[in-house]
């Protein structure tokens, strides 16, 4: 669908990357990977023609649109959430108006009889089929699914846009893009305003779209889940394998290790050549020999090994002076602003040295506690710190209170105590700003590069108590791996704000879910929190509850109860096999709906094969209740 021949792009003599040449078909979802600065953002916007290449073409095939989502944009203010995500419908919406128009000449007007009139109700008819075959009787409710699947609830379709924080506004451009049915969708760091929810939504959606993706992400669970294909840009060249993000990097380190073997058994080759060229040109009889292996010296093609990105930042978060052993606590506490209660009746202990992950859709408070815990805002209700608590802060938009007109070497200094402002260049190497790059300003600065400045500039302060909110937005993957393993080597008292699965992952003890204005803590790691929420059905939690109850097993003395209550599990077992093949086999229609709905519908017998799927589970479910009541009353006598 879409060509890319020799391409390049290189900015005041600086070259960014060149001579990329790939294509992308239907069925491709490519991850585009390389660490901050590479040119990931810059091929997006090529590809997109928002901006032009230095050298090479790329080449749209005749009658293939393409979406794009950068990483920053503008939404219109005036409109409400569900009128601006309509604006992905441009020819229904003129056909409506159009119809509005005509249907109010019409109730106007009395020259019944006249051809203008009779014109009017034959455009009205036209309009009408036209609408119709393009969706028009479907739109509106595709626009409500996808809104929804992206974290909105309906009270918020009707609220002005500008009521909401940027990355929501981002979801809308989102939700615009995936209603638009485009060929290629290019997405840059879609999962960088969105909770875990939906973030697995988007997941789904994604490996169900029919065209192709190109994406530019750094969460690793998102990439193997989404992509098949993975094209890494490092010093300027890219590689390019038909392999989602941790089969491609595995492939890729057993291919340069291949290349090393065989460059070290070439070197030895030559310069086993070299010296015998050496021993026989001092020999004229072996003269000519010589000549000839010089010749064949000159052909040699050299063996190269790939490049690889080997330069990263040198994280340590040293502790301060040792706290006690209460951290925080609170009491009934709660925040609202205005009308709106986004917390209300916390109550939270929090241990010196826990490790606790904040988890939760947007906006349900997670930033607005971690402000109340930093003392950044104030709250109702009661809030104590404990003995010796010095807290460093890294808040979500960390990175954008920079100053855009210092440099980067200033930005540094003026945040420097007298004791470590002699060590701030070296601070600054360690974050990878070397020579003339200290001097660069702020506003020239990646996303990635402004984290890692952040990053620099919170380290300068001393702390035993770490709340970071978001701190990996923009990060890079190795830039990531780095900041993750700081993390698990820091002794003090660790909350962390974070939607990135993989990050969290290994990294926290505790979890504290927030949802609709309350908070619940689970003394787990998030991995198994996140499978624990995924127990959304009866049948998922009795296999949980059995497995915990393994140790213990039921002691039946009668044989044939024993024989009864086996024969009542297998029957549990094969139903519950039933159910969950239907569940999956409705959850891909459901999707395939959302994707393109008209398609799905058209197949024959569609709705009715749908409902008797939908009607078959509830009776398998009212089936499984029952054998299980008559489990637990077997279990009880």
């Amino acid at each position: 669908m879409l060509d890319v021949q020799n391409l390049g792009v290189s900015f005041g003599g600086e070259v960014l990357f060149e001579s990329l040449t790939f294509r992308i078909g239907v069925g491709d979802r490519i991850g585009l990977i390389g660490k901050n600065g590479a040119g990931k953002s810059t091929l997006l916007k090529l590809l997109s023609s928002e901006n032009n290449p230095s050298n090479g073409s790329i080449s749209l095939e005749k009658n293939r649109s393409l979406g794009y989502l950068p990483q920053e944009l503008e939404v219109e203010n005036h409109r409400t959430v569900i009128e601006e995500t309509y604006q992905a419908f441009p020819e229904l919406l003129k056909n409506q108006s159009r119809q509005d128009e005509i249907s109010e000449l019409l109730n106007t007007r009395t020259d019944y009889e006249s051809d203008t009139y009779q014109g009017l109700i034959q455009e009205l008819s036209d309009l009408g089929t036209t609408f119709e075959l393009a969706g028009g009787y479907q739109y509106k409710a595709q626009t409500e699914k996808i809104l929804t699947g992206l974290g909105f609830n309906p009270d918020d379709f009707d609220r002005l846009t500008a009521t909401f924080s940027g990355g929501w506004r981002m979801r809308i451009e989102l939700a615009k893009i995936l209603l638009k049915s485009h060929d290629i969708i290019l997405l840059d760091e879609p999962t960088n305003h969105l909770d875990i929810d939906s973030i697995e939504w988007l997941e789904q959606f994604l490996m169900r779209f029919k065209g192709a993706v190109v994406l530019v992400s750094h969460d690793i669970m998102f990439l193997d889940q989404v992509t098949n294909r993975t094209i890494e840009i490092v010093n300027r060249r890219h590689f390019d394998l038909k392999k989602s993000y941790t089969p491609f990097m595995s492939l890729r380190g057993e291919m340069r290790a291949q290349q090393q073997a065989a460059q070290k058994n070439q070197e030895k080759q030559i310069q086993q050549t070299e010296k015998l060229i050496e021993r026989f040109r001092a020999k004229a009889s072996k003269a000519t020999m010589a000549q000839s292996l010089v010749k064949k010296l000159e052909k040699v093609e050299r063996i190269e090994v790939d490049a690889e990105q080997t330069e990263v930042m040198k994280l340590k978060f040293p502790v301060a002076i040792q706290p006690g052993k209460m951290i925080f606590e609170t009491n009934n506490l709660g925040k609202s602003y205005g009308e709106k209660q986004v917390l209300n009746h916390v109550d939270l202990y929090v241990e010196r040295g826990t490790k606790l992950a904040f988890v939760g859709q947007n906006g349900q408070g997670k930033s607005t506690l971690a402000k109340l815990l930093v003392g950044d805002i104030e709250g109702n209700g009661g809030l104590r710190l404990g003995h010796n608590v010095k807290i460093g802060y890294f808040a979500q938009n960390q990175s954008e209170t920079l100053a855009a007109s210092k440099t980067v070497l200033n930005t540094v200094q003026d945040a420097a105590t007298n004791e470590n402002r002699s060590s701030v260049r070296d601070l600054l190497g360690a974050f990878l700003f070397r020579g003339d790059d200290v001097d660069k300003k702020v506003s020239v600065l990646s996303g990635g590069e402004r984290n890692r400045l952040a990053l620099c500039k919170l380290l300068l302060q001393p702390f035993n108590i770490l709340v970071m909110d978001e701190p990996t937005n923009h990060l890079d993957i190795q830039s990531k791996h780095i900041l993750k393993e700081a993390l698990m080597n820091f002794e003090g008292t660790l909350i962390l704000v974070s939607h990135d699965r993989d990050f969290l992952s290994g990294l926290c003890n505790q979890v504290l879910e927030f949802k609709d204005g309350k908070t619940k803590l689970f003394l787990d790691d998030v991995n198994t929190y996140l499978e624990n929420k995924k127990l959304n059905s009866l049948k998922e939690l009795e296999k949980t509850q059995k497995k915990n109850k393994s140790s213990n097993p039921i002691k039946v003395s009668d044989y044939a109860l024993q024989k009864k209550e086996k024969s009542l599990k297998n029957k549990l077992s094969k139903l519950e096999a039933k159910i969950s093949n239907l569940e999956q086999e409705i959850k891909v229609i459901d999707l395939e709906l959302e994707i393109n709905y008209d398609q799905t519908i058209s197949a024959p017998n569609f709705f009715d094969s749908y409902q008797e799927k939908k009607r078959v589970l509830v009776d398998h479910m009212e089936t499984w209740e029952q054998l299980v009541a008559e489990i637990e009353n077997l279990n009880q006598n």
